[in-house]
């Protein structure tokens, strides 16, 4: 079997070495940072981490199954944490072997059967042909950057750009958006800006981290209910722990809890309550330092920073091959693609709970699906046939997700779990998958 390639060192890339080898499957992994973390390496070049980020979910409700974080880590981890934590896992399963770090793919180009492609080390070029390719680069380092309507003349950012607090001090702030990272930063602004004020389009839902001393997303779950009473008690939760948006003055969300993700976040409310965080409208119109909002009223702001989300990107393949339409590529449980049966977009996925568990069996899934391919199995043959006739469907279990750019790769997790659970439980059918220690003899020389 030709080696497969992976496409990056976070929590899906080296997953996906994981299982890849774990089945005997040989691969290499690209890096474009010196090591690995992904995201959660601040230090990487396409990290969007800021220096007081935290887990949003809890680290039970996150970890590898296979390795848990240790009892000493925080229940909601510091970044540094994390990046700690992806290193002991590549360490543990030997994965670094397989890596060449500090190189970019520069492009993948599709012949017959085979995949080319290009890669950038050092300033030099090089390009190989791979049995199949594995894309897990991330879906939160290409900034969405709407236009102002108007001309800012203060500092404009998006949150991608933000690291430190120490950028507010002493200036008139102003956030657009309210995503987990918004509500965060925007409370790091309050104790360091003379004024912040946050402006909204439409309303979130608000949940804290923590329900009667244990983490939010640990409360409950054992017993499994109707989608539409777990939306309901969690609703009347939030409003019975902190109040509805609008006492807060923010917009009432005009959708049902989880038909967007919500902000786990009740600081953010705090600092409102305490006049430290002012919210806003829309925004109307920008003239020179002074924003003017749908209601008509205005303020004068030295920076805006665009808490807006980020946008899908894959600059080094073009996009029909991704069998992309609207805001997302249209893939069998957002993984496999209808016709190509050695391209696999891991981790192009979200869902409340999911965690790195769930994106885990993902690529347990994906790593079976190409051996039990190999080998002629017809669990993989009934796959290939499912995947090109459901390319389009959603594992939605029933839940409206708004039509927003954000919640285009969004499923429910139960629901997904359940699906990827049944593939993979008859690719074993065909064949008694065995850890093992063994990994491909084609490892990469990167070394640790």
């Amino acid at each position: 079997m030709k080696p497969y390639a992976v496409i990056g060192a976070g929590p899906m890339g080296l997953c996906s070495v994981r299982n890849l080898a774990k089945h005997g499957i040989p691969c290499v992994g690209f890096e474009i940072h010196s090591d690995v973390g992904g995201l959660w390496d601040i230090d990487s070049p396409t990290s969007t981490m800021y220096e007081s980020a935290h887990l949003i979910s809890s680290k039970r409700m996150t970890e590898f199954a296979e390795f848990p974080m240790g009892d000493d880590v925080a229940l909601f981890p510091h970044h540094s944490e994390l990046r700690e934590y992806f290193r002991a896992y590549a360490r543990e399963f030997d994965l670094y072997r397989h890596y060449e770090f500090s190189t970019e793919v520069v492009a993948c180009v599709r012949q017959g059967e085979d995949w080319h492609i290009t890669t950038r080390c050092d300033g030099v070029e090089q390009s190989r042909v791979f049995g199949g390719l594995l894309i897990a680069n991330g879906t939160l380092h290409h900034p969405n950057r709407p236009e102002l309507p108007g001309k800012f003349d203060g500092e404009l950012l998006h949150s991608c750009e933000y690291r430190d607090p120490a950028i507010f001090d002493g200036k008139r702030v102003l956030l657009v958006g309210c995503g987990n990272s918004g509500a965060d930063i925007a409370v790091d602004a309050a104790h360091r800006a003379k004024q912040v004020d946050i402006s909204l389009r439409r309303g979130y839902y608000f949940l804290p981290k923590f329900i009667g001393g244990k983490a939010t997303d640990a409360v409950g779950g054992r017993v499994k209910l109707p989608r539409f009473i777990q939306q309901k008690i969690s609703a009347a939760l939030s409003k019975f722990m902190l109040g509805t948006p609008e006492q807060y003055g923010l917009p009432k969300p005009d959708y049902k809890m989880f038909e967007s993700h919500p902000v786990i976040n009740s600081l953010i409310l705090h600092h409102i309550g305490h006049g430290d965080i002012k919210p806003r409208k829309d925004i109307a119109s920008v003239t020179g330092n002074t924003v003017t909002f749908t209601d008509g009223t205005s303020g004068e702001y030295d920076t805006i920073l665009l808490a807006t989300g980020y946008k899908l990107h894959y600059p080094f393949i073009d996009r029909e091959q991704l069998n992309w339409s609207g805001f997302a590529p249209r893939l069998y449980l957002n993984v496999f693609h209808p016709e190509y049966d050695n391209l696999f977009l891991m981790g192009m996925v979200e869902a409340a709970g999911l965690g790195w568990e769930g994106r885990n069996r993902q690529a347990e899934m994906v790593a079976l699906y190409i051996q039990q391919l190999a080998a002629g199995a017809e669990s993989a043959r009934q796959l290939k046939e499912t995947k090109r006739l459901r390319a389009g469907a959603r594992a939605d279990g029933g839940m409206r997700y708004l039509e927003l750019e954000r919640m285009a790769y969004y499923v429910h997790k139960d629901t997904y779990l359940k699906s990827m659970a049944d593939h993979t439980k008859a690719l074993l059918k065909d064949f008694r998958a065995t850890d093992t220690v063994q990994f491909s003899a084609n490892a990469a020389p990167a070394a640790r």
